[in-house]
C-alpha cells in the first residue's frame, strides 16, 4: 500500500515554508531513497557482497 505525502497549507504560511515541510516529509518517508535503490536490478548475491563490504568498512572505521 502506498501512501501519498500530503501537506495542508497552514494559516499565514508562505508557499516556501509549505514546500520545505513537504520536502522534509518526503525525505522522512524514504520515497526517494527507495526509488534510487530500485533504479537498477541488483542480484541477491551482489547485494550480499555489497553488505559484506559495508560491514567490513564499518568494522575498520570503528576500531
Amino acid at each position: 500500500m502506498r501512501v501519498l505525502t500530503r501537506v495542508v497549507l497552514r494559516q499565514n504560511e508562505s508557499q516556501d515554508q509549505l514546500f520545505r515541510r513537504f520536502r522534509k516529509q518526503v525525505v522522512k518517508s524514504g520515497v526517494l531513497s527507495t526509488i534510487r535503490r530500485k533504479r537498477w536490478f541488483i542480484s541477491k548475491s551482489e547485494l550480499r557482497r555489497m553488505e559484506k563490504k559495508k560491514a567490513i568498512r564499518r568494522a575498520v572505521r570503528n576500531d
